[in-house]
């Protein structure tokens, strides 16, 4: 799918590294269409399942998580990274509305025409789904004209099943290189899928495919959130 000019973008996602494996290339293709892309970090991945190698500590790890986001960042010729700090692994216990205010105020500021970020109830790891609760709790609070087309990341083994196939497949073949890159910036945590990812063998070759070929996004109506929410 050819991408469509956009007055902003902005993704929002709780890990560095979220966005390098189903969006990077995405953006690398807004990008070099002048479109501008803000990425806010919500977390600096502080408890990330590895600790790099040499190993550092967990106190530790985030200076290093931080430092690799923002060479992705350049990579991928971001216009702004936003770091918001909060602990890796606790969002579902932040303070209620604290994550959906800092969206919000950055929706304001932003005025997107389209935000990136988790499908609810697809994306398997709590910090996302407290992430994708969040973003649409702040999308539900615009007015109707002001509110970005969201376009989300599922992963979850069910996606398919359920939600069918994606409503926006973009073709990234062509920065399969430059994508490469980015995943090569989080060195700390992809050190060993960047190790299968080079081997000649079938199980490698469809990582390629997957991570390669095309990025997957599902479009979503808020008002489905907002009904659902109303229900509840």
């Amino acid at each position: 799918m050819t991408l469509k000019e956009e007055s902003h973008v902005l993704v929002v996602f709780p890990h560095p590294d979220d966005e390098a494996f189903g969006v990077s290339a995405t953006i690398m293709k807004y990008r070099d269409m002048g479109v501008p892309v803000t990425y806010a970090c919500l977390t600096y991945g502080d408890m990330g399942r590895n600790v790099g190698n040499p190993p550092t500590t967990r106190e530790d790890l985030w200076k290093i998580r931080k430092a690799e986001q923002e060479e992705a960042a350049r990579l991928m010729d971001l216009s702004e990274l936003k770091f918001y700090g909060y602990r890796d692994k606790t969002l579902e216990f932040e303070e209620k509305g604290k994550v959906k205010n800092d969206v919000l105020e950055l929706l304001h500021e932003l005025k997107p025409t389209r935000l990136i970020s988790f499908y609810p109830g697809y994306c398997v790891h709590p910090d996302h789904e407290a992430t994708a609760a969040a973003v649409l709790d702040a999308v539900a609070e615009l007015d109707k004209k002001d509110r970005p087309t969201l376009t989300l990341v599922a992963f979850d083994k069910r996606t398919f099943e359920d939600l069918g196939e994606p409503d926006i497949q973009t073709e990234v073949k062509d920065y399969t290189d430059r994508k490469l890159k980015v995943l090569s910036a989080h060195v700390s945590q992809t050190a060993k899928l960047l190790i299968d990812l080079s081997k000649d063998t079938q199980v490698s070759e469809m990582a390629r495919e997957r991570w390669f070929e095309k990025e997957n996004f599902y479009l979503y109506d808020i008002e489905d959130w907002i009904n659902n929410k109303g229900n509840n």
